[in-house]
């Protein structure tokens, strides 16, 4: 586990995973296809919202307005301190996410009111991160 200093709000836009935990991989895959551009950033936010898991597949807003054109909801991920943990190879490690989140939240420095946040980099590296108290 690392600590990662989130210097500015990212702007992202998504679409919610009504069916979490199945239908992740799909909804990425509707984003993406809806985008046409599998080079910007991708992050799975979720949270626990009046006892439910809520779940967004999300892209980096690159300009104003994004969301609107692609008809998806505009999100914010919050600049401060995260908690991280690196999976590389994340494709075929689908199954740990969880686990490593579960890891992450351990830590008595975790702000459990804030989203998890997968930061998909890349095709092999994936970013969790959890928001530390301030």
């Amino acid at each position: 586990m690392e600590k990662y200093d989130l210097t500015n709000d990212v702007k992202v836009f998504g679409l919610q995973v009504k069916t979490f935990p199945s239908g992740v991989a799909e909804m990425f895959h509707e984003l993406i296809e809806k985008i046409g551009d599998e080079s910007r950033a991708y992050y799975g936010i979720s949270e626990f919202i009046d006892g439910k898991m809520v779940y967004y597949a999300a892209a980096e807003e690159k300009f104003e307005g994004e969301a609107e054109k692609y008809n998806c909801e505009k999100l914010k991920i919050e600049k401060g301190e995260y908690l991280t943990s690196t999976i590389f190879g994340w494709r075929k490690k689908t199954d740990c996410i969880k686990d490593v989140f579960t890891e992450l939240i351990k830590d008595p420095r975790v702000n459990k009111t804030k989203p998890a946040i997968e930061w998909y980099k890349d095709d092999n590296e994936m970013i969790c991160m959890v928001e530390l108290n301030n």
